[in-house]
């Protein structure tokens, strides 16, 4: 690729959604803006530009957003953060809480919403609780596939067997294929799922949330985008609620107002 081409489109990235492509990314950005060519039935990156015409192409923008996110995830993914969520969770319904809110501000293909689905069922035991879970994601074909929410045998291979029979319908594959299993309304109904870049706070968010998952994101974004998008998830957390962020991140050499509570846990004070 073109490096005034791959400067263009890292330009044009950024500014729609806040991720940093470094020219370590530009055989990366080019095997991926292949997709779009072929799709679109054009010959030349020249030819895709002027036909995003500098961002004003919204539609295609939020395609090529598509193909450029990176979307690695699974079911329990850092398990400890989902333990860390069954210790509080206990804490706060024996003090008589029984409204929750839980924000997955990164959520993917859905498998860490709906982890934290099951997670919350087995706390709850059936016990009259509101509790809700919003998932967003920048990414509408993921977002496509969370409200699906239908997953091959081998993505729910982290999903221990009694969670997968209790919460699971087993798709069967008439054609002698790998099997699928299709998430539970029980799950389902518990969830909403909406598009959100996180880089351009504020969001349509009243809060309050008790806990915010957005692990393994912020990686992508330079320090001010980081800075903006904690204060904003500051402002919509409750005090008291945690924050969780991937393992790989950390926010010590950025100027917030949260508490760290262990690795990659932080809380917002009473």
């Amino acid at each position: 690729m073109d490096p005034k081409i791959f400067n263009q489109l890292k330009t044009l990235i950024y500014d729609a959604s806040g991720i940093t492509l470094t020219e370590q990314k530009e055989t990366l950005v080019s095997t991926r803006l292949a997709k779009r060519l072929r799709v679109l039935k054009m010959e030349t990156h020249e030819e895709y530009l002027a036909f995003l015409d500098n961002g004003r192409n919204s539609e295609e923008l939020v395609s090529l957003l598509d193909v450029i996110s990176t979307n690695v995830t699974s079911f329990f993914r850092e398990v400890e953060h989902f333990d860390f969520t069954e210790k509080v969770m206990t804490e706060w319904l024996a003090e008589g809480q029984n409204r929750f809110r839980f924000w997955s501000a990164a959520s993917s293909s859905g498998e860490e919403p709906y982890s934290l689905a099951m997670k919350l069922c087995e706390i709850f035991g059936g016990k009259n609780v509101d509790a809700k879970i919003l998932a967003t994601d920048i990414s509408t074909k993921v977002l496509a596939l969370c409200m699906e929410g239908v997953y091959p045998k081998e993505r729910l291979a982290t999903v221990p067997k009694p969670m997968l029979d209790k919460y699971f319908t087993r798709i069967a594959n008439p054609e002698g294929g790998e099997e699928s299993y299709k998430v539970r309304p029980i799950l389902q109904n518990m969830i909403a799922f909406r598009r959100i870049n996180l880089s351009t706070p504020p969001f349509s968010i009243h809060g309050p949330i008790d806990i915010v998952f957005c692990r393994n994101v912020m990686i992508y974004f330079d320090k001010d985008v980081r800075t903006r998008l904690l204060s904003e998830i500051y402002r919509v957390l409750r005090p008291g609620g945690y924050l969780f962020v991937g393992h790989s991140e950390s926010l010590t050499s950025l100027k917030t107002e949260f508490t760290p509570v262990r690795p990659a846990i932080y809380y917002k004070k009473v």
